[in-house]
């Protein structure tokens, strides 16, 4: 289990830190209308704040922590349960990202659905699972 947790809280780490540069920037595309339709699927000027980016930011490297701590790589102060509790509340985050993007991007046409059914939404499926099976290991 501890190659599993290092994976997802490594994954997690790294979408973090995407969302990170995100707040800043539009890469990897070259523009914020770009970045705005394909990651998006809003008018750039209902692009979410960089305040709103880096708390989602904030959240990710939290699950990255509460995952780590799950597999005992990181100490966990608090309660005993609280990184069981904590890795199951992120699989079922990730779970509802995952399930509402596929749901969402089936009934539409555009580039983020497209992008959202072929990555976005299997890669936060696929961490919920991760997270599933540690929080119950």
């Amino acid at each position: 289990m501890t190659v599993l947790a290092v994976l997802t809280a490594s994954a997690l780490v790294l979408v973090g830190a995407l969302h990170v540069v995100w707040a800043f920037s539009p890469w990897p595309l070259r523009t914020r209308e770009d970045f705005a339709r394909r990651v998006v699927d809003v008018p750039v000027d209902r692009l979410p704040t960089p305040g709103m980016t880096l708390g989602v930011a904030l959240l990710l490297g939290a699950a990255a922590y509460l995952i780590a701590a799950r597999a005992d790589l990181v100490a966990a102060p608090g309660p005993s349960w609280l990184p069981t509790a904590g890795a199951a509340g992120v699989a079922a985050v990730l779970l509802l990202r995952g399930t509402a993007g596929l749901v969402m991007s089936s009934r539409r046409t555009t580039e983020f659905a497209r992008l959202d059914r072929r990555y976005y939404s299997p890669l936060c499926l696929g961490l919920a699972a991760s997270c599933a099976a540690l929080a119950l290991s």
